[in-house]
């Protein structure tokens, strides 16, 4: 029992190291090559700690060669366009000035059902209202709609703003982000102001969100269920 423990914990620890190497891009988008790696590298350490007769090396070697030739990929992508397109392919254009190009769709072997999902998570139930829509690398959709089929913006309203940046977390879970306190012009003083205006430290402040102008939203921690907290702008 005590060698599956190590052995688990020691293959965890391995395939978290060798996912923050390979980036981010792993947790979120896949591209396929980032998709076959991540399943190899899954098999691998499933294998390891299941087969306690096997070698743990037999699985940490193939583990980190994958991260290797997954990192060799992403460096010779940026480099040569032609490598990406052969490894990761094209993006594909499915709907041009309200069309749907059928023949696309054949080739991508996507039904007018699945592209008419894919727009309504784009809140599109008309894809003619839609004036360039593209099938990503990693299977996702990305869609322009026609400039008079736009929800408008403040700006094209010739509305005035007072705040020009946009809400962001200073304090989570008691934790200061102090670039987006600096983002939005504010310091340290203000952050210590604003806590004791609400007679809190920092630490006991759960969420407390801001922008660049004098409005925040503060929220503090519950001291035990049933203890709610206490929003306010100020």
């Amino acid at each position: 029992m005590k060698l599956l423990i190590f052995r688990t914990i020691l293959i965890y620890l391995c395939v978290l190291f060798a996912m923050r190497l390979m980036g981010k891009r792993q947790l979120g988008e896949l591209q396929p090559e980032e998709l076959v790696s991540t399943m190899l590298i899954s098999n691998l350490a499933s294998i390891s700690i299941e087969s306690e007769e096997v070698p743990i090396t037999a699985s940490l070697i193939p583990l980190f060669l994958i991260a290797g030739l997954e990192l060799l990929g992403s460096v010779l992508s940026f480099h040569s366009q032609r490598f990406s397109n052969l490894v990761a392919g094209r993006p594909k254009t499915v709907i041009l000035n309200g069309q749907i190009d059928q023949q696309a769709l054949r080739m991508l072997r996507l039904t007018a059902a699945d592209l008419l999902e894919a727009l309504r998570g784009k809140d599109v139930y008309d894809p003619r209202d839609v004036a360039y829509a593209v099938i990503e690398t990693n299977g996702s959709l990305s869609v322009a709609r026609k400039p008079d089929k736009e929800t408008p913006t403040l700006a094209d309203l010739g509305l005035a703003v007072q705040q020009q940046k946009a809400t962001l977390p200073f304090v989570v879970d008691g934790q200061v982000l102090t670039d987006n306190l600096t983002a939005c012009g504010k310091n340290a003083a203000w952050l210590e102001q604003t806590a004791a205006a609400h007679r809190l430290p920092v630490d006991q402040i759960l969420v407390l969100l801001g922008n660049d102008t004098q409005d925040y939203f503060l929220l503090k921690k519950e001291s035990r269920p049933g203890d709610g907290g206490k929003g306010a702008a100020g």
